[in-house]
């Protein structure tokens, strides 16, 4: 495979991802140029700029691409299981980086809270993820767990699944979140219903729903806030 230096000794040095980097701050670089410093290398027949452009172009965007699976990755042409893995390891140390900054010990106080611990991770998914988070009686979040993966309904959220979780952790009460990969979280009939569901199965076995949070991007809804619960 031919160096990175060979793959881009058209372009002016200084004009070159890891050498504008460097002089200039990561904040100085286009999306393209900074996932062509993930690759490191390109082809034999294109730079590593013009492979991570061609990579932005098939994903579409930024947040197709954090959700995209190794396979997924490696049917693009040009990317196989290394640079894959590359990309793959970046996109999950971002999201790891982002969840830490709350430190270990999270307490919600209000639904901005708890939005704010998982909005990083969800806002750009292209798929709805049903995640709970599980509090102690200081409100502490002591465990996170993704339920689904899909559409959201009845049968891939069940009461049942997500109490067992509860029961599991020594949950006190919980919060329901999951995401619109639209964008918009203005919260569907099937949303209503589930958090009506929930409540119920809730105040039955002794484990409070505080809220359910539907996320978008950059923005969410509290269905407390909006008298569900």
């Amino acid at each position: 495979m031919e160096s990175q230096g060979e793959l881009l000794r058209n372009v002016p040095h200084d004009e070159r991802p890891r050498e504008r980097m460097m002089r200039y701050g990561a904040e100085a670089l286009s999306h393209t140029e900074l996932l062509a410093i993930l690759l490191r290398t390109g082809t034999k027949r294109e730079s590593a700029v013009h492979l991570a452009g061609k990579i932005l172009k098939e994903c579409g965007n930024l947040r197709n691409l954090v959700d995209m699976s190794m396979d997924e990755l490696t049917r693009i042409r040009g990317i196989g299981p290394a640079k894959a893995v590359q990309l793959r390891a970046g996109i999950e140390l971002g999201r790891r980086i982002t969840r830490s900054r709350h430190g270990e010990t999270v307490t919600v106080r209000k639904p901005q809270d708890a939005a704010d611990y998982v909005m990083e991770d969800l806002r750009y998914l292209n798929k709805e993820h049903f995640v709970c988070l599980f509090l102690n009686t200081k409100n502490h979040i002591i465990a996170r767990e993704t339920l689904s993966i899909g559409t959201l309904n009845a049968s891939l959220v069940h009461p049942r699944e997500v109490f067992r979780a509860a029961i599991k952790c020594s949950s006190a009460s919980l919060i329901c979140v999951h995401n619109h990969p639209s964008g918009d979280p203005q919260p569907s009939p099937e949303d209503i219903s589930l958090t009506k569901r929930l409540m119920e199965a809730g105040e039955l076995v002794g484990i409070e729903v505080l809220d359910h949070l539907v996320i978008g991007d950059g923005r969410f809804i509290s269905l407390k806030e909006q008298g569900y619960l």
